[in-house]
């Protein structure tokens, strides 16, 4: 697997992963009827790197990488991830955790904040946590979840003071 920063071109498989990845109502604040232009903004945007996962040539994960808050706060890092779910369990997400611990390292972040994770994310937060996130607060009942109704989100925050080893 092949992680590298995306570039323009990219965004068709960006789009169709996205659509599939907030279409179940589960994970994202994304609605299924957001927008092919509100989507590219939020993947290339001003002030964001996206990253894709590759394979055989074939995007199967991004993620990208921001400063979590402007100026005096622009020390922490915020990212968001998205895996091709017929790719899941192969250790995508993993590999792009890693891969996004030393870029933001490397690009002088002090630590990476995760806003908003949905509590019934399981999968997601013990990904998380294998990786030295800690959930450093509750939002109560700030997800819509499609199918639960409102749920938890939680507030994940790691430093990055350490290695960031497999």
């Amino acid at each position: 697997m092949l992680i590298r920063r995306a570039i323009k071109s990219d965004f068709h498989s960006i789009w169709n992963i996205f659509k599939v990845v907030i279409e179940p109502g589960d994970t994202y604040v994304f609605d299924s009827n957001t927008s092919r232009d509100d989507a590219f903004l939020y993947w290339f945007g001003a002030g964001v790197l996206s990253y894709v996962a590759e394979e055989e040539g074939q995007i199967i994960g991004m993620y990208k990488l921001v400063a979590n808050q402007r100026d005096r706060g622009s020390h922490v890092a915020n990212a968001s991830f998205m895996v091709d779910p017929t790719c899941h369990g192969r250790g995508i997400g993993r590999a792009m955790g890693l891969h996004c611990l030393q870029e933001a390292k490397n690009l002088g972040y002090l630590a990476i904040q995760f806003n908003f994770v949905v509590s019934t994310n399981h999968a997601a937060i013990a990904l998380w946590q294998k990786l030295g996130f800690s959930i450093v607060g509750t939002l109560p009942k700030a997800f819509n979840h499609k199918t639960l109704g409102y749920v938890d989100a939680y507030v994940m925050y790691r430093l990055l003071d350490g290695e960031c080893k497999p």
